[in-house]
Formats: C-alpha cells, structure tokens, sequence
C-alpha cells in the first residue's frame, strides 16, 4: 500500500535528518586542541558554583530542558530580549527559571574566554555544566558530545505549548516528546530530573487548597503530605517565592525515590501523579522504582538523546561573544 506524505510529514522528516546530521559531527574530543583546559575549567566552575549555591543542579537541570526543547540545544533560552524582540528566557513559563542555571554558565563562559577567546559555545558549556552537576548530586555521568553552535534566534512566542506544564493532560505531554522522537519510557526516564530541585507554591495551590466543596485538596496527594504542603505554602499570597521539594524523602540526591513516592501519593506535580495512574507510563515508573540502576542508564542515555537534539553546524549558529546577546 502507497503512503502518502503530508507537507508536515516532509518537514518533521527533513528537520529529523538535519538535526541528525549536524549531531554526527560531534564529538567529545571537539576541544581538545583548540582549548585543551576545556575540561578542568568546566569542573573547577560547576564544582565552585554547587558547593557556594546547592540549587544549581536543579537550576541547570531545568535551564538544559527549557532550552533544548525549543530550537534545540542551542543556548537559545539564555538571550535576553531586547526593544526589537522578546526572547525565550521572558516566556510566561520560563520567568521561574533559577538565576543560578543562568549564572554557572556565564561563570564558565567568562573563565574559557579568557583560557581560549572565541572558541566555545555557550551550548556546549550548558549541556556539560548540567551533566557535571547531575554527577556531582549523584546521578549518571553520561557522555556529551561537542561542537554545538549557539543558535540565532530566540522568541518567546515559539515557548507556550511546546514545554510541559504540571496542568497538560497525559496525551498533551506525551506529545510534545514524541513529536520530537522521544519514546514514552525516554520521557518518563527524563522526568526522574524532579529527583532533584523546587516546585514554587503557586504551581500548586489548585491541588491543596479548595480543590472541591467536598475535598479541600486533591484526593490523588497523600493527605499528611498534602496537610505538610498546605501549611509550607501557606503564605505564597504575600511571598510567590515559596517553593517546596519535589522529592520529599531525599531532595538533595539524584536517586529514584522520586518513583518510589509517586504510588504513595507523594508527588509535588500533578504531572508527576499522572505517570503512576496512567498505564502507558506506571510499568516505567514501577520499573525504575524497583531499579536505581535502571534508571540511571535510561536517565542518561535520554540525555545524551536530549543534548543532541536540534543542535546547529556552520552558518546555522554562531560562537557567542557573550551568552545573553547574538554577536
């Protein structure tokens, strides 16, 4: 039987093969000649920065998946909007973004500009400064490929519907990984990232207060830690600031307790509860409940997937004089 193909068919399959492409030339030597000290100026910064601001990893963790999710991992989300454009990084939805992902990255960027000017991207510093961090939390260490270029355009209009918010439905979730050519079980592995980090109270004051005239929190959320949330966030009116664990039981290691809680209730995000009630994620979840080591593996190997997805080559991209601005 003949298949046709629509125009969006063509689109999505020559982007898969542009993308595949310019990721093939990548490599984890990239820098070695061209600036040899690449690798112990980039653990002496994360190291540095984590023991001064113990958010960072979960700061860089989210900055990684906000940026790569839009133009691919390109630096994009790093630019600051300007008189004649609003970029990514003041999208509703990214205004939560941690300073301290925005800062370990120009920390880096400072320190190689003066050991190699002109060389690295600002793309390769994220996606290394993330693995370092999830490592040092730890996490994985999984391999990252180099030879990213930053990315020349960045817009806030292009965010909304194209990054996961705790309020999507299962199907609108799933969506937005597979439609970039991540399997279920990838996003389900990738969203063991909330082992680690804050949810702001804001994000979740439909679900512990008034949420029915019958319930005054979602009956999906544990009621002693429903009870413990209501009484964390009970000031987010007067300070918005407020934020809560996403891993109750252990928030400061990159562990699988994360799935461990979702069955008892102990999910901060709706979209985490989600994963153990519908039946195309909870044999994942379980799985990696059941398996630290599991986990790990698909953790990782999902972000060397993710870090390469969207990358730019040549006249796509640029090196950055400086990451918050084009050249």
């Amino acid at each position: 039987m003949a298949v046709r193909l629509t125009s969006l068919h063509l689109i999505v399959y020559i982007s898969f093969f542009i993308s595949y492409s310019h990721s093939q030339q990548l490599t984890t030597a990239y820098y070695q000649k061209s600036c040899p000290r690449f690798d112990q100026i980039m653990q002496d910064t994360t190291t540095n920065k984590q023991i001064n601001s113990p958010t960072t990893a979960a700061a860089a963790l989210r900055l990684f998946f906000h940026d790569c999710l839009i133009e691919g991992c390109d630096a994009s989300v790093l630019i600051s909007s300007t008189h004649f454009n609003k970029a990514e990084r003041d999208a509703d939805i990214n205004l939560s973004l941690p300073g301290d992902g925005f800062d370990v990255v120009v920390r880096a960027k400072t320190a190689l500009e003066l050991a190699c000017p002109g060389v690295v991207s600002c793309a390769d510093i994220l996606a290394v400064a993330t693995r370092n961090l999830v490592t040092m939390m730890g996490g994985p260490f999984y391999s990252v490929k180099l030879g990213r270029r930053d990315g020349l355009v960045s817009r806030a209009s292009r965010v909304e519907g194209n990054l996961p918010r705790p309020s999507m439905s299962m199907n609108q979730l799933i969506q937005i990984f597979t439609s970039r050519g991540f399997s279920i079980q990838e996003m389900v592995a990738l969203s063991g990232a909330h082992t680690i980090g804050l949810t702001h109270c804001t994000e979740i004051t439909s679900e512990i207060y008034n949420f029915t005239k019958t319930s005054p929190f979602d009956p999906s959320l544990n009621r002693r830690y429903a009870e413990g949330l209501r009484s964390a966030c009970a000031d987010y009116r007067r300070n918005p600031s407020i934020s809560v664990f996403n891993d109750v039981m252990t928030p400061r290691n990159f562990d699988n307790a994360y799935y461990q809680n979702l069955p008892k209730g102990l999910g901060v995000l709706k979209s985490d509860r989600a994963l153990v009630m519908d039946p195309r994620t909870k044999p994942f979840v379980d799985l990696y409940a059941r398996d630290q080591k599991a986990f790990f593996e698909a953790f990782g190997r999902a972000m060397e997937k993710l870090s390469l997805y969207g990358v730019k080559s040549g006249r796509r991209g640029e090196i950055r004089r400086r990451c918050d601005s084009f050249n």
